[in-house]
């Protein structure tokens, strides 16, 4: 009760009205597969201002991509990204490579990473295709019970489609990825996860049959996990009419009955968590033709406020969030008792407001989301012997 008294203390003095109502609402969240562009690539993020996005979107861990110049792919990267946030509020880690330089044609240092710090092992971005690579991958990080994550999109199919194909792709001569270059790869590493008996992860899965191969799967006992995005369950491609480039997305956004079914698969809990997919974009790279715009778009700040106004039980959500992604990669569960660390976020589910870009703490501004009324406030997280509140207007 001691914290509690505090906190109020803190939140009046900063300005806000103090309510049990909120209070009472208390959880960690973690977030999950975000690109913080650091090294090589800080005109679209940093360290500090990712760090500074995930506190804000009220995230206390943060597991980063290895897209950066050069890739997080050696001991050194993994050390690199733990040494330089020792001293945020929110706790960064590190996706060590699965390939040198995410190439996808050398294995990298997963040993030496694991033992550094690393959570778990993906080329990010730039997924992994070939099969024999794949293998040996999960052949290997079974000398340390990892993890493979991969986002399922087969490049030579795919490598030169802007959107879903489709209706829509059609309607508006765009040329198209299909679904089967997402479902071939789930087939494929489903196979390959079954034969090696590893851990594979699926990140942002789009399409129904790719929910259909997950759960056959788990059922038959394959040790494979999914997440999806917020901005696959909000958006389709429908609302691609008017050539928006933050929706520009990979995987793209699918058609409404695959929306649908995601949303259908997160309620009945055969998708496992979250993935915020944060990528960070600077405005060059989407004030542009939709051919020549860059995919991603921001997530960390507007996820618990897309997420909240799904209609999932808060309880149930808050698993999705929290619990889940650290069964899946390994990690300790935070405990609220006394004489442990603090690990919270601060929360109102039930309060709505306009995300604007004066809510975006990130480096980069490109989000579909601006504008639109979301449900639930991040107030702010207690981690690390730190207090991160936000302001809103």
């Amino acid at each position: 009760m001691e914290l509690f008294h505090a906190l109020q203390i803190l939140l009046i003095h900063r300005g806000y009205s103090y309510t049990t109502s909120w209070l009472m609402h208390q959880h960690w969240l973690d977030g999950y597969l975000a690109h913080f562009c650091d090294p090589g690539l800080e005109h679209n993020e940093t360290l500090e201002t990712g760090a500074g996005s995930a506190a804000a979107g009220g995230f206390t861990d943060v597991m980063i991509a290895p897209n950066t110049r050069p890739a997080i792919h050696s001991k050194s990267g993994v050390e690199y990204i733990i040494q330089k946030s020792k001293t945020f509020a929110t706790t960064i880690h590190p996706i060590g490579a699965i390939t040198k330089n995410t190439e996808g044609h050398d294995l990298a240092e997963m040993y030496d990473m694991k033992h550094s710090g690393a959570i778990a092992f993906s080329d990010g971005w730039n997924p992994v295709q070939n099969t024999a690579v794949v293998l040996k991958a999960l052949q290997y990080i079974k000398a340390f019970d990892g993890t493979i994550i991969q986002i399922p999109v087969d490049k030579n199919i795919s490598n030169y489609g802007l959107i879903n194909e489709g209706i829509i792709s059609t309607r508006l001569g765009l040329p198209g990825m299909p679904a089967i270059a997402e479902e071939l790869i789930i087939a494929r590493d489903i196979k390959l996860a079954a034969y090696t008996d590893s851990k594979i992860h699926f990140t942002g899965i789009s399409t129904l049959k790719s929910v259909q191969l997950i759960e056959k799967a788990r059922e038959e006992g394959v040790k494979v996990s999914c997440s999806v995005t917020p901005y696959h369950l909000y958006f389709s491609d429908d609302d691609l009419n008017d050539y928006d480039t933050n929706l520009k997305v990979d995987p793209p956004l699918r058609n409404n009955n695959d929306k649908l079914a995601l949303q259908e698969a997160f309620r009945n809990g055969i998708i496992d968590c979250i993935a915020s997919h944060h990528n960070p974009q600077n405005r060059d790279a989407k004030n542009c033709e939709f051919e020549y715009a860059k995919n991603g778009m921001i997530g960390l700040e507007s996820l618990f406020g897309v997420m909240a106004g799904t209609g999932m039980p808060l309880e149930k959500l808050i698993k999705y969030l929290t619990v889940a992604p650290r069964k899946i990669f390994d990690r300790q569960i935070p405990l609220l008792e006394e004489g442990q660390p603090a690990c919270l976020t601060i929360f109102d589910p039930e309060a709505q407001y306009i995300f604007t870009e004066k809510n975006i703490k990130s480096k980069s501004k490109n989000s579909p989301f601006i504008g639109k009324k979301l449900q639930g406030k991040v107030i702010g997280i207690i981690n690390n012997n730190k207090i991160v509140l936000n302001k809103y207007e």
